[in-house]
């Protein structure tokens, strides 16, 4: 199958490469120095599950030209959502209406950026939960395992999702099929809006938020906020649990820098808006 990966960073380099591996044939839109790595040596993935995997086939496609993602039937959406809208308006009429689209963003308005502006194409939804990190130009490394959940935005397109996580187990790839994608998206935002931003601010691992009495008790209140915007928002979780279970998840990530931190430490743009901006937005509506 044809597979396109829009946004070939830490995330899309990392499971494009096991799609490419698995003998699909991957396009990935890359740009700048992992771009020119990618060109020269092809794709170097590290990880604790896998032998280290180095792809450079006739199937394997590098470039920063969108019209390569032409034909493919399945397009990975991975990009920053700092560049959602601006991406998704530029594939317009490039990519075919069968195209499947997958979002494996973080946030939980990519899906309506993207059905606002690609609005031939059926959009799916992905959380991605992985530690995965551009090491160096062309060399993505995993720590520890990985879990997608993939669902429909719309209920009669669920077995195309079943399909698709098919096709990502026989890649080699932790994938279920759930019928409530955008409450785990929630769920995932929810950890995010807790740990992301602040580790950014203060450029603090994980475990060192976990580890200061006053960090760790204002990433409670945190995700306290944010649980209540989302019982507004028809996602009723129960706040001690949630915020148990994200505190638990985060201490299996000590050693981790948020994918925020790593963007302000490489001199990227921080995906803020759609964590932070996004959940503010809703609290002032309701």
């Amino acid at each position: 199958m044809k597979i396109g990966v829009a946004g070939a960073g830490a995330v899309g380099s990392l499971f494009g490469a096991l799609l490419a591996n698995a003998h699909h044939e991957v396009t990935f839109l890359a740009r700048g120095k992992h771009l020119t790595r990618l060109q020269e040596r092809g794709i170097k993935v590290v990880t604790e599950q896998y032998p280290i995997l180095n792809l450079n086939n006739e199937q394997t496609i590098f470039t920063n030209d969108i019209h390569a993602l032409a034909s493919v039937d399945i397009l990975l959406f991975c990009v920053k959502s700092t560049d959602t809208k601006k991406l998704a308006d530029s594939l317009k009429g490039v990519i075919k209406d069968e195209t499947m689209i997958v979002t494996m963003q973080n946030g939980v308005d990519n899906e309506e950026i993207l059905a606002r502006s690609l609005t031939n194409n059926k959009i799916f939804s992905c959380a991605t939960y992985v530690q995965a990190s551009i090491t160096e130009p062309g060399c993505v490394k995993e720590s520890g395992s990985h879990q997608l959940l993939i669902g429909a935005l719309q209920k009669e397109d669920s077995n195309q999702a079943r399909k698709m996580v098919d096709l990502f187990q026989r890649a080699g790839i932790s994938a279920k099929f759930t019928e409530e994608i955008l409450n785990h998206k929630w769920k995932k935002l929810l950890w995010n809006i807790t740990f992301n931003p602040l580790s950014a601010i203060t450029k603090a691992t994980i475990g060192e938020i976990l580890e200061s009495v006053e960090l760790s008790a204002l990433a409670k209140n945190v995700a306290a906020e944010a649980v209540s915007v989302a019982a507004r928002q028809g996602y009723p979780f129960d706040k001690e649990k949630v915020i148990q279970s994200i505190f638990k998840k985060a201490a299996y990530a000590k050693d981790h820098q948020t994918s925020m931190l790593q963007d302000r430490l490489n001199g990227k743009a921080m995906e803020y808006e759609s964590m932070c901006g996004y959940v503010l937005k809703l609290a002032h509506e309701t």
